[in-house]
């Protein structure tokens, strides 16, 4: 039998909580009502739209062994497990260092502009090979979905991967403090959230807070050694006392990047470290997968642990849906592939899913179109930020429709024959983009999570149920 997560006795001590009703185990910990597993404990989070305490009864009638409150919700059952606290995210937290606390594992905390899940993702499927692994469920990075990645760590795990993110100052530092590192990864500064900055300095003190999580002159820091600013956060880890590993193409990176042959379906690469030469291919798709897997096998460096195994055991790891997954769409004779990166977008990836875009080739006649949402949170550089995409844009697509006031703007500055329709929003222009796609085409759906792309990406995907319906004439012969 497996052992708990946590006992309701380990919890009431962790959040110095009241328990109500019937001792209970957990196996999970989840902060959405409909995610609930049996034997989670619900998490009855407030919120500004939705107060987690009006979901309880439903959270206990699907199976969640307990819930974490901060009130007694009205109607419950009467033999309802709830664990009372003052403050339920206060609550979590507590867990969370409790979680800590008790763990072994060695700790590993990916901060970064771009590449952070991938990463992550990456280093949970190298770490395997030598031990039981923990590492965060998709992008939970922030002040709810660190403490809840931590608390959900199993006592007996060998290794701890954790994504720490921001868009403020600060925010990063105390989620570091929290989590406590033994590693801490940053897989690069770019202007990501530059709107809520000085500078792109700043945005590198603020990803550098990483460091003070680290046990001092015990902690390792795993750096970009072609990052404009490296010098930067070099100079941060030294300040931790920790231990520095490079990696990049420089000739001073530690792993160094000697060669990458990218194509569309993977990519084969060959690094430098310890002054022999190691070769393996990864599935991820563009050059900044092949990158990142070099900051992955430059942390398995700084661990000392084998590279070679890290190596195999990385090739499958791939892009998740809204994150760069290619998916194939049934459509005409030759069908559609969407390249589905709806979640999020910056500078810096919108680059790199635009160089995806055109080693893609389309089948028979199809042509590389990308629809393209507006990047947000870049402030007063929102615009020339935007426009500095005219030309990768130009030089990886054959038809462009765009979303938002941004996009607009560069979609005004393409040539005529490029620009195929935009709109407000998602839903606005979904129509015009299904009705302009043809039979072989590669399509890259691309925004800020604040755009709400999906909608696009889900006309694409209805595509193949439409195709699935013949016309009557097509029935009969025609």
């Amino acid at each position: 039998m497996t052992a708990p997560l946590w006992t309701s006795d380990e919890l009431v001590k962790a959040t110095r909580g009241t328990l109500h009703g019937p001792a209970f185990e957990i196996t999970d910990l989840v902060i959405d009502s409909r995610k609930v597993t049996p034997g989670c404990l619900f998490v009855a989070l407030p919120g500004e739209r939705v107060d987690g305490h009006d979901y309880v009864g439903a959270a206990l009638d699907a199976g969640a062994a307990a819930a974490l409150v901060s009130r007694i919700p009205n109607r419950l059952d009467g033999n309802a497990s709830l664990l009372a606290v003052e403050d339920v995210l206060g609550g979590l937290t507590d867990i969370a260092v409790a979680s800590r606390a008790r763990s072994s594992a060695t700790v590993l905390a990916v901060t970064g502009s771009v590449g952070k899940t991938g990463t992550k993702d990456s280093l949970a499927a190298a770490l395997a090979v030598f031990g039981s692994v923990h590492a965060s469920a998709g992008n939970l990075n922030n002040h709810i979905g660190a403490p809840l990645s931590l608390s959900r760590l199993p006592k007996d795990a060998d290794y701890a991967v954790l994504e720490l993110g921001m868009n403020h100052l600060g925010e990063i530092s105390a989620l570091t403090r929290l989590v406590r590192p033994d590693l801490a990864i940053i897989t690069n500064v770019e202007e990501t959230h530059i709107g809520h900055f000085r500078d792109l300095e700043q945005i590198a003190e603020a990803k550098s807070e990483i460091f003070e999580g680290l046990e001092k002159d015990r902690g390792l820091a795993v750096l970009n050694r072609d990052n404009a600013n490296f010098d930067f956060c070099a100079d941060r880890a030294e300040a931790a006392g920790a231990r520095i590993v490079t990696f990049g193409r420089s000739e001073d990176a530690d792993v160094r990047l000697i060669g990458a042959d990218c194509g569309p379906d993977g990519s084969n690469i060959v690094v430098r470290v310890d002054g022999r030469q190691l070769v393996y291919r990864i599935d991820g798709i563009g050059p900044h997968w092949a990158f990142n897997s070099v900051g992955v096998l430059a942390c398995i460096q700084a661990l000392g642990l084998d590279l070679d195994k890290a190596a195999k055991a990385i090739r499958d790891v791939t892009a998740k849906a809204g994150r760069g997954r290619q998916e194939n769409v049934a459509f005409g004779d030759l069908g559609l592939l969407l390249i589905d990166e709806s979640y999020n977008a910056s500078p810096a990836s919108v680059a790199a899913a635009l160089e995806v875009l055109s080693m893609t080739k389309p089948k028979g006649l199809g042509r590389r179109v990308a629809v393209l949402g507006d990047m947000l949170e870049l402030g007063e550089r929102s615009e020339i930020l935007h426009l500095n995409l005219l030309a990768k844009i130009c030089g990886s697509a054959d038809l462009v429709f765009t979303v938002g006031p941004m996009m607009e703007q560069v979609g005004r500055n393409l040539p005529p024959v490029l620009f195929g329709g935009h709109g407000a929003t998602a839903n606005d222009v979904a129509a015009q983009v299904t009705a302009q796609l043809s039979d072989g085409d590669v399509v890259l759906v691309k925004g800020s999570l604040g755009m709400a792309m999906a909608p696009i990406v889900g006309a694409i995907r209805d595509l193949a149920e439409s195709n699935r319906i013949s016309p009557p004439s097509a029935a009969h012969g025609g």
